[in-house]
Order: structure tokens, then sequence, then C-alpha cells
């Protein structure tokens, strides 16, 4: 799913952009005022970020421009927040408002909403799990962070899975095995201490080296 940034203060495009690569988005962050439907048309986003107050022409202009020839989600981003705005912002198009500064919580939860809504998407569909840096992909098996990707095996993946699932608590060595087996994947203690061994290396090249701790005689903890 990538997301398109229309933003001219390029330390909030940074930011917004960081926490949309965080959770699993691809991004393109507008750096052209001038031509930005022809960024829109090339980059097909399935959602646009704009912000109101733009050099040359302001987000309501360019809101009306995308609307032309598409239906994707528009969510506006400002600090302007008087109800004529947010009328203003809705009747040139827009798919929902929301007022700087924000929290980065409350925008990825408008963006899912948007998504689900737009695409019929469940929850699902929004397949990743995030924690500490850390962005698992369960639709292709992969974790990422810092821009860098890794694929897991299906294995990997399970273990990795209810790790994070269950954050902050020990999982314990038979409740992981249980899990594999239910996932059709018969594992006995000594392969799932490789297939853990195996995580936190694929882990370590990403960078989080100490993101699963043992917890000797109880089990695994990403905390």
């Amino acid at each position: 799913m990538k997301i398109m940034i229309v933003e001219d203060d390029r330390v909030i495009g940074d930011l917004v952009a960081e926490t949309l690569i965080k959770w699993g988005f691809e991004v393109a962050l507008a750096d052209d005022f001038d031509h930005i439907l022809q960024l829109f048309v090339k980059e097909n986003p399935q959602l646009v970020l704009m912000d109101i107050n733009l050099p040359a022409f302001d987000g309501f202009y360019w809101c009306s421009q995308i609307r032309e020839i598409s239906k994707v989600p528009i969510l506006f981003i400002s600090s302007r927040n008087t109800p004529i705005d947010m009328v203003m912002a809705m009747n040139m198009g827009g798919d929902d408002f929301i007022q700087k500064p924000f929290f980065t919580e409350v925008l990825i939860a408008k963006i899912n909403a948007l998504l689900r809504r737009t695409y019929s998407y469940t929850e699902n569909a929004l397949n990743v799990l995030e924690h500490d840096g850390i962005v698992l992909h369960l639709g292709d098996g992969t974790i990422a962070a810092g821009g860098q990707r890794v694929e897991l095996t299906k294995t990997e993946l399970t273990i990795l899975k209810l790790l994070m699932q269950q954050k902050g608590t020990v999982v314990n060595r038979k409740k992981i095995m249980r899990s594999l087996w239910e996932d059709e994947s018969f594992v006995d203690d000594n392969t799932l201490t490789v297939n853990i061994t195996r995580v936190r290396k694929k882990l370590a090249e990403l960078g989080k080296d100490s993101f699963i701790a043992t917890r000797k005689g109880e089990g695994y903890i990403i905390s």
C-alpha cells in the first residue's frame, strides 16, 4: 500500500514518512508543489495525505484536481482547525481531517480506517505487526527495519508472530511448539532452539540482536 504525502514542511513530511515506513507502507513524498497531479498519476498511491497550506496552490485545489480523475481516499492534515476549513476539506472531496500536531497512533488509525473502508479491507488484510522498530509482514513472511527487509521461513514466521502478539509476556517453549503443530509444522525441542537462533540472527541483520530475550527455565519474551 503506497501513501503519497503532500506536505511542504520537510521536517513534518520526513517524520510522517518515517512513521508510515515503520508501519509497512510505501511512501511517495512530494517535493515539487507545482506538479502535484503529475506526481499523483506517476505514483498511483492508495491514499493521499494532503496539507492545506501549500506553495502556489493550496491543498483544496489539489484535492479537487485529484477528484477529477480518482476516488482515492484523501486525508487532510493541517494546523488550520476552524469549522469552515473542515467543511471546505470535505466539500472539495476530502475523506477525513486531522489537526496538527497529532499523535502518530491517531494518524495510523485514521489511515487504516480509510483503507479498510475504501478497499473493503479486513483487519487481517493490513497484515503487519510492529514493535520497537521491527515490522513483521504476515502476508509475505518478512521482517523490516530501517529500510531493510529479511525473509523468514514459515516456522520462523510462526514463532516471531506468536512472540510479537504476546509482547511483554514470557511465552514458554511448549506453547510455541503447540503453535507450530497447529500450523502443520512438527518440531521437537532441539528444532525449536535452532529456529529461535535463526530468527535472532535475522533480527540481528536488522540491528535488533536483543529483540528476543531468554528467560531461563521459562521461555522467551519480547519486551
